[in-house]
């Protein structure tokens, strides 16, 4: 897998003058072009479509500095349509507009060609167990919240913290489905940066109608892989997933699919046991 994710990084680097098609990236890496995104975003810290921009904002930084051309047929070539809108995105990355930048000679930004090799660190193993699943129903609350990789999520937190007790308990007691308990749905999320929305729902796996004062949500037959892990908490859940996509994927036949992933978690002081549920394909 990672032999043919170079390929697609190397076809980038020979394309990046023209339009990048993600579905022929995502054929030369053998996947479909949703694993192929949420892969890359995983294993290179930053989102495809920011990677390629700031690769091209590289080359044209060069061909600033030399001194040959025009800086509107910089810009153009790099897919650019003005002077202005070349000028706004190269400052955002280099610090300093082109026409400085020509002038002054000053150092510039460089976002290096990537290439990815998976590093194994000491013996630890991933538990793990691939679940064949028919369509299911989880009762509960939900709403948009910003993506945070680090530290908790504070419109989690404050959204949680507003469904309240009570109604937390009486949800609790709907449950009667794997995995039992409440259970943090998340999917449809716009992207992979920080601050970037995602739906987040909590509520519990039941076969139950739901209270008035609560909503269903109906997620399809998939097949799943479900993950263990148990330590600090929040680190151990955030890891978890950062684990997941940059070394279990990359060792394994198989792909993630479109859908929402599921989370359960208990906390016993600074203790985090989670179970982490991905729709999967092989």
């Amino acid at each position: 897998m990672l032999e043919r994710l170079n390929q697609a990084m190397a076809h980038i680097e020979d394309n990046l003058d023209r339009d990048v098609d993600v579905k022929q990236l995502a054929r030369i890496a053998g996947s479909s072009e949703y694993h192929f995104r949420r892969m890359f975003s995983a294993l290179a810290g930053i989102p495809l479509s920011e990677y390629v921009r700031r690769r091209r904002l590289t080359r044209a930084a060069s061909e600033v500095l030399s001194g040959h051309g025009s800086l509107l047929d910089i810009a153009v070539r790099w897919g650019y349509g003005s002077n202005e809108a070349f000028a706004r995105a190269f400052k955002g990355m280099h610090g300093i507009g082109p026409q400085e930048a020509r002038r002054t000679g000053r150092a510039l930004q460089s976002q290096q060609v990537l290439r990815f090799k998976l590093i194994v660190e000491g013996s630890a193993s991933m538990e793990y167990r691939i679940v064949e699943r028919d369509a299911f129903r989880v009762v509960g609350r939900g709403t948009r919240v910003p993506l945070v990789h680090l530290g908790m999520n504070p419109a989690i937190v404050e959204f949680v913290k507003g469904i309240g007790m009570p109604t937390l308990s009486r949800m609790k007691e709907l449950a009667d489905g794997e995995p039992g308990g409440i259970v943090a749905l998340t999917g449809n999320q716009e992207g992979n940066e920080e601050g970037d929305h995602l739906d987040y729902f909590h509520g519990v796996v039941t076969s139950r109608e739901a209270p008035e004062d609560m909503e269903t949500v109906t997620v399809p037959k998939h097949t799943w892989a479900v993950f263990r892990s148990e330590g600090p908490f929040p680190e151990t859940i955030q890891f978890m997933w950062r684990d997941v996509y940059t070394q279990w994927f990359p060792s394994n036949s198989y792909e993630s699919v479109e859908g929402p992933s599921m989370l359960h978690t208990e906390i016993d002081g600074d203790v985090a046991r989670a179970e982490l549920w991905v729709p999967v394909t092989s």
